[in-house]
């Protein structure tokens, strides 16, 4: 076991004491002995804290690719884009029936086999879209250099709308030379799984230490949490066995697919499903575009891995942003 792995483990660790002292100090009825419970919990807050800041400070790299180098990609005065390496593979895409709260439009599982690509590590935070959109000319359309509600250089970009992520994809791949695009769907729920089985990243259920959503709601046997009613900085949280942060909640994620209220004819090869199913991020006659991950404003429900929503592809609202992939094969 690596020291990524090893981290890894010992944070999902720590999570679970986090989640054991939180009940004990939920269900104590004395004073004396929640103030105990208390400080054992902000112990172990400080230590998850201290792992995640390790974890972060790793390089991210698999040994599946002679390609599989994470990179960072430089936008100038200082700012990065920071890609993992996602390596290939097959997955069994959507809910089983027996997940709780799972929609029938997640359905039927269907195995999806992936090729190798990279993701954002992060949502497009706000300084990368300023970076972007100041140096680069419009391809298709105008966009705003301030478009978020809640303003700081490492929250997500919000308030985007599908047509202005396109939009964005275009002008970053102007100005690196490299094909930068909205991930497809099925890599998306790919890359969130990162192998897992379970609803969550982080097991069967999720707490507000572990994603930003609404904490007055819960899923499965998980306590009721913070509601912060914003988003936060990008890597304030945990990532995934892949190395990514913010695939469950923060913000609203959009994928290049057309929405479909069911998996039948779903594509099987990973490209998104587009009226002609090729991998081109053009409007067609449906008019909704897909939107994964939930946000800050909704219950840990739409967090789920296989949970799918859509709107048009002109809207947006301080709750929707997004993160870019690209191909292995870079320039």
């Amino acid at each position: 076991m690596d020291l990524r792995q090893h981290l890894e483990e010992e944070l999902k660790k720590d999570f679970q004491l986090l989640k054991d002292y939180e009940n004990q100090k939920r269900n104590e009825n004395d004073p004396g002995l929640r103030n105990k419970w208390e400080t054992k919990i902000q112990s172990i807050k400080l230590e998850i804290k201290k792992r995640q800041e390790e974890l972060n400070q790793l390089p991210i790299t698999s040994p599946n690719s002679s390609l599989n180098q994470s990179f960072s990609q430089d936008l100038g005065f200082g700012v990065k884009l920071g890609m993992v390496y996602i390596p290939g593979g097959t997955f069994l895409m959507g809910a089983p029936t027996k997940e709780e709260n799972s929609k029938d439009y997640e359905r039927p599982q269907h195995h999806v086999t992936v090729k190798p690509f990279y993701m954002g590590k992060y949502t497009i935070t706000q300084e990368q879209w300023e970076r972007v959109v100041f140096s680069c000319s419009p391809v298709a359309r105008d966009l705003h250099l301030h478009p978020s509600c809640f303003e700081g250089a490492k929250l997500p970009v919000e308030q985007v709308s599908w047509d202005d992520a396109v939009e964005f994809c275009a002008r970053l791949s102007q100005k690196t030379g490299q094909k930068y695009r909205l991930p497809s769907e099925a890599e998306w729920e790919y890359a969130c799984r990162a192998g897992s089985a379970k609803p969550f990243a982080f097991g069967d259920t999720i707490t507000t230490d572990m994603v930003n959503y609404n904490g007055n709601y819960t899923y499965g046997n998980a306590p009721k949490g913070e509601y912060r009613e914003r988003t936060t900085p990008v890597g304030t949280f945990p990532p995934n066995a892949f190395g990514l942060h913010d695939m469950h909640g923060n913000v609203w994620e959009w994928c290049a697919d057309t929405w479909y209220d069911s998996y039948d004819g779903a594509p099987n090869d990973g490209t998104p499903r587009i009226n002609d199913n090729t991998f081109r991020l053009l409007h067609n006659d449906n008019p909704f575009r897909l939107l994964r991950g939930g946000s800050w404003y909704y219950c840990p429900d739409y967090c789920r891995f296989a949970y799918r929503s859509y709107f048009y592809p002109g809207y947006d609202n301080n709750d929707v942003g997004f993160r870019v992939a690209c191909a292995v094969e870079r320039n």
